[in-house]
C-alpha cells in the first residue's frame, strides 16, 4: 500500500502521512521561492522576499513540530505496518527530530539572517569585499553554532556531527577524519605524477561562444541525458545549483563566452542531481521515504554523471560532436579529453578537476570544524585559507577573497557540514561504477553502441527508485556488496590518469 492510499488499520500512520503530504505542499513552495531568489528576483526584493521565506519556514517548522504529529509517531509504531510503511516511520522520526530540536525563533531568524547573507554576498564577492562580507557572515555562524549546539544536545552528538546527520545521516567526524586522512596519504604524490605525465599534453584553444550558444548546447546534452523538461528547467544563476522538487526541478548554470566548458560539465552536473529526483519512486512523493537518500548520496549522483560519464572516452566522442555542431568548431576527442581531463591545482572548487578536488573538500571541512568548535573565528579564515591552499595545492590567496573564502554560497546560506557530502559523493559514484560495470560489462562500448539508457536504467533501479526506503550503508551494501569502501575511487583516478 502506498502512503496516499487509506487503511482503516493504521489510523496514527495515516494521519501522519496526511501531515507529511501538507508539509511537502509548503516545501515546494518554499524550494521555488529559493529559485526565484537565485535566478528571477530583481534586487529590490530581496528585504521581502526574506521575511516572506522567514514566515514560510516557521510556518513549515511549527507544522512539523505539532504536538499531534509528535504524539503520532508513538502510536503508529505500535501498528501493523508493511516493510515500507515502517521505513516512511523511520524517515518521519528522523526529520521530526530535526525539527523539534529546534525553537521556531531560531528558524525563523536564521532563514531572514542567510537571505540578507546570500544577496548581500553576490555583489561582495564580484568585488572582493571580505570587509563588507564579514560581519555579515560572523552573524551567520553564530547562528549555526547555536543550532549545531541544540541538535547535538538533543541527538548526543557533538555539535559539528549533529551538522553532518543534517546532511548525511550517520556520518560523524571520526569517520571523515579516517577517510580524509587516507586521502591526504596518497593523493598529493598521485596529483604530482599526473601532472609530469600531462606535462606534454598542448595547450588546446578553447572557441568563444554566447551564452544563447552555450545553452542550446547544454539543452541538446540535457535531453541525450534523459532530462525530462515535463518535469524541469534550466536556468542562469551566479551559482550553478539543482532545486525544485521531485516533478518540477530547477536547475541552473552560469555562462562565460571564453569557457564553454565550464557551463557544459556545472550542467551535466546538475542532470545528475535531477535525473535522482525525476526518478524518486512516485508513489510516495509527498512523503519522507520518497526523498533523496542523502546528500552524499545525491552528489554521488550528479559527479556519476560529471566525472565517471562525461569524462569517459565514449561520452567525449558525444559531447565533441555536439559542441561542433552547435559552436561551430573543429575541436577534436583528444582536444576535449585534454580540456576536461587536464589536472591543474586551482583556486575555485566547482571548476576543479577530479583529482585535485577532495583538497578543496578537506580545506571546507577544517574550517567547518574550526568555526563549529570555535578555536577558528570568522575573522581568522582568509589566512588560515591561504595557509591551507598552500599546504594543499601549493597555491597562494593572500588579498584574494574573491576566489579564496568568499567563493561557495553554502556558508552565506548557513549550510555548514554539506562539503564532506561532495568527497563522499565521488567516492560512492566509482563504488557505483564498479558495480555497474560488473553487472553491463563495459560501460563505454554501451555508449558507442548508442546503449546510454542501459546506463539510466541500472542508475534508476538501483538508487534513484530506492529513494530512502534504505539507509545509506543499506542501500550501498544492496547496490555493491559493501559499505562506503575509498579503494574504489583511487582505482578509478589510477586508472583514468596513471594506467
Amino acid at each position: 500500500m502506498t502512503a496516499d492510499k487509506q487503511d482503516s488499520a493504521t489510523p496514527h500512520y495515516d494521519a501522519l502521512c496526511a501531515a507529511f503530504k501538507q508539509i511537502h505542499h509548503f516545501q515546494h513552495l518554499q524550494a521555488l521561492g529559493d529559485w526565484d531568489q537565485a535566478t528571477m528576483m530583481p534586487s529590490g526584493g530581496s528585504q521581502g522576499r526574506g521575511e516572506a521565506m522567514a514566515e514560510l519556514a516557521l510556518h513549515i517548522h511549527t507544522l512539523k513540530t505539532a504536538p499531534t504529529l509528535v504524539d503520532g509517531l508513538a502510536a503508529a509504531g505500535e501498528e501493523a505496518l508493511t516493510a515500507q510503511q515502517k521505513a516512511n516511520l523511520r524517515e518521519m522520526r528522523y526529520h521530526t527530530l530535526q525539527a523539534t530540536a529546534l525553537p521556531g525563533e531560531l528558524v525563523q531568524q536564521k532563514t531572514a539572517l542567510t537571505y540578507a547573507c546570500e544577496h548581500a554576498w553576490r555583489q561582495q564577492r564580484k568585488d572582493n569585499d571580505w570587509q563588507g562580507f564579514r560581519p555579515n557572515l560572523e552573524k551567520v555562524i553564530a547562528l549555526v553554532r547555536e543550532e549545531a549546539q541544540i541538535l547535538g544536545e538533543v541527538q548526543q552528538l557533538s555539535p559539528y556531527d549533529a551538522l553532518l546527520n543534517k546532511f548525511e545521516p550517520g556520518c560523524q567526524t571520526a569517520a571523515l577524519d579516517k577517510v580524509f586522512g587516507e586521502l591526504r596519504t596518497w593523493l598529493p604524490d598521485m596529483i604530482q605524477q599526473v601532472q609530469a605525465r600531462q606535462r606534454s599534453w598542448q595547450v588546446v584553444a578553447i572557441p568563444h561562444s554566447s551564452a544563447r550558444t552555450q545553452q542550446a548546447l547544454n539543452l541538446d546534452v540535457m535531453k541525450l541525458l534523459g532530462f525530462d523538461f515535463n518535469q524541469g528547467r534550466l536556468d542562469t544563476s551566479s551559482h550553478p545549483f539543482s532545486g525544485g522538487v521531485p516533478g518540477d526541478v530547477r536547475i541552473t548554470t552560469r555562462y562565460d563566452e571564453a569557457d564553454f566548458v565550464t557551463s557544459l560539465y556545472s550542467t551535466i552536473h546538475e542532470v545528475g542531481h535531477a535525473r535522482y529526483e525525476q526518478g524518486l519512486p512516485i508513489d510516495w512523493r509527498g512523503q519522507p521515504v520518497g526523498l533523496a537518500r542523502s546528500m552524499a548520496i545525491h552528489e554521488s549522483q550528479s559527479l556519476f554523471f560529471e566525472m565517471q560519464l562525461a569524462r569517459s572516452p565514449a561520452m567525449i566522442a558525444l559531447l565533441t560532436e555536439k559542441i561542433n555542431h552547435h559552436l561551430g568548431s573543429q575541436l577534436t576527442q583528444e582536444s576535449l579529453a585534454h580540456l576536461v581531463q587536464r589536472v591543474t591545482p586551482g583556486l575555485i572548487r566547482v571548476d576543479a578537476d577530479e583529482v585535485t578536488y577532495p583538497c578543496h573538500i578537506m580545506l571546507r571541512y577544517e574550517v567547518e570544524k574550526g568555526l563549529i568548535d570555535q578555536s577558528l573565528e570568522v575573522a581568522d579564515l582568509p589566512e588560515f585559507w591561504d595557509q591551507q591552499m598552500q599546504s594543499l595545492l601549493g597555491l597562494y590567496t593572500k588579498g584574494d577573497y574573491r576566489n579564496g573564502c568568499m567563493q561557495d554560497i553554502h556558508w552565506p546560506v548557513g549550510e555548514l557540514g554539506y562539503f564532506p557530502s561532495y568527497s563522499l559523493g565521488a567516492m560512492y559514484a566509482a563504488q557505483f561504477k564498479a558495480s555497474m560495470v560488473k553487472a553491463l560489462g563495459n560501460i563505454d562500448s554501451l555508449i558507442e553502441q548508442g546503449n546510454i539508457t542501459q546506463v539510466m536504467d541500472w542508475l534508476n533501479q538501483n538508487i534513484w527508485s530506492q529513494g530512502s526506503l534504505l539507509t545509506t550503508d543499506e542501500l550501498v551494501t544492496q547496490v555493491t556488496g559493501e559499505v562506503l569502501n575509498p579503494v574504489h575511487f583511487k582505482r578509478h583516478l589510477e586508472q583514468r590518469y596513471l594506467s
